[in-house]
């Protein structure tokens, strides 16, 4: 059962992750593109660059939710997922405080903490490729 709960985790943390990295990449799911997650940045003062720090934000989403989510090199892709969530709250949310309902830190928290959970104690046997 353990393996199956870490799997479930790792599906929903990492398809999650894919799908905002896919926004921000390629504009999928009512997402803005690069182009527009780069004009967003800037609004929030990232004014140098906004279309390069969006792809970036978007291939450590869409790599580390692909990696997080088939189990290989899980530590990878949790560090990715860590990175996103640390820059998240520096830039976005910590200005805000803790909780959600006032805009803050709360949920990038769980993910970090989610991330950095499943990294140490492994991804379990349900991986894409066999574990040695």
């Amino acid at each position: 059962m353990e393996d199956l709960g870490l799997l479930i985790i790792r599906l929903a943390i990492g398809l999650t992750f894919m799908g905002h990295g896919a926004q921000k990449l390629f504009g999928w799911f009512g997402g803005p593109g690069p182009v527009g997650f780069g004009e967003w940045l800037g609004t929030i003062g990232i004014k140098a660059g906004g279309k390069t720090w969006a792809i970036l934000a978007g291939l450590f989403e869409l790599v580390g939710g692909l990696l997080f989510s088939t189990g290989v090199l899980t530590w990878f892709g949790a560090i990715l997922i860590i990175i996103v969530m640390i820059d998240a709250i520096f830039t976005v949310h910590g200005k805000n405080g803790f909780w959600l309902t006032e805009g803050g830190f709360e949920y990038n928290f769980i993910l970090i903490a989610v991330a950095l959970g499943v990294a140490l104690i492994g991804p379990g046997n349900y991986v894409l490729i066999y574990k040695m």
